[in-house]
């Protein structure tokens, strides 16, 4: 069995030397590849060099995280199509897109920092359809303002995952009638989520992605700890029962889906 975490964020696994550790507690719960996921370019050199040196577990993003969109996001963003070039690429553009939920309290400023945000979105949108590379998105209390721009954008709605999808069976229609895709993570397990669990199913097992979101939102019975990859097997397992499918088989199709959706080896 070899589950696939679509998302992760290895930094702070990193930072404080628990990495290896991490890794190693990763491959024996099963999870034998994980995408470690860029926010804004503090770590977009970590995880290239993290790519390079566990080739066959980890492969990495670049983009722009919407709570991280600064006034300067324009210099960062200049840097990120040459991430693409020679070795180590970055297998998609993201995350990127819109967050009201951590806007300023100040209306104004509210405002000013969702403007930068879509901004940022829009010409991260524009790269991604130029380079022809997966785009993942972060939606947090705009899901309907992130639909609208993704589609006056060129990019093709084939190579878009909305991640950490945590809307309802209605939101999944109308991302599925465009062919945009939904990854979940341990939210899936939680008691209160029975709108993402019909969301879920509304996708279907072809279409499913599964992710830690680590070092966040850790699945049922680790709620409250720390996340991390390893952790993924429970999201999984509880998932196969959702399905009414066994967990090797639930592992094989999530990680066809992964593989394809990101262009994994």
């Amino acid at each position: 069995m070899a589950w696939i975490d679509s998302h992760t964020h290895l930094e702070s696994f990193h930072r404080r030397g628990e990495l290896e550790a991490v890794l190693a507690r990763a491959a024996e719960a099963g999870v034998t590849r994980l995408i470690t996921i860029g926010t804004d370019s503090s770590d977009w050199s970590l995880y290239r060099e993290l790519s390079a040196k566990h080739s066959q577990t980890v492969a990495h993003t670049v983009g722009i995280h919407p709570c991280h969109v600064g006034e300067n996001w324009r210099g960062e963003f200049a840097q990120i199509a040459a991430c693409f070039e020679g070795k180590e690429r970055p297998v998609a553009l993201g995350e990127t897109g819109l967050d009201r939920f951590h806007l300023s309290k100040d209306p104004e400023e509210a405002e000013r920092e969702f403007a930068r945000q879509r901004d940022a979105f829009r010409a991260q949108l524009d790269l991604a359809a130029r380079l022809e590379v997966p785009v993942v998105v972060h939606s947090r209390g705009a899901f309907a303002d992130c639909l609208a721009m993704i589609d006056e954008s060129t990019v093709e709605w084939h190579r878009v995952v909305f991640h950490c999808f945590a809307e309802g069976a209605e939101a999944m229609g109308q991302l599925m009638e465009r062919g945009g895709y939904g990854s979940f993570t341990g939210i899936l397990t939680y008691k209160s989520a029975e709108d993402v669990r019909a969301a879920a199913l509304a996708q279907g097992i072809d279409r499913l992605m599964l992710e830690t979101d680590a070092p966040y939102l850790a699945p049922v019975p680790k709620r409250g700890k720390p996340n991390e990859p390893a952790f993924l097997a429970h999201t999984g397992r509880f998932a196969a029962d959702l399905f009414g499918v066994s967990p090797e088989e639930l592992a094989r199709r999530t990680a066809e889906t992964t593989r394809a959706f990101f262009g994994l080896e």
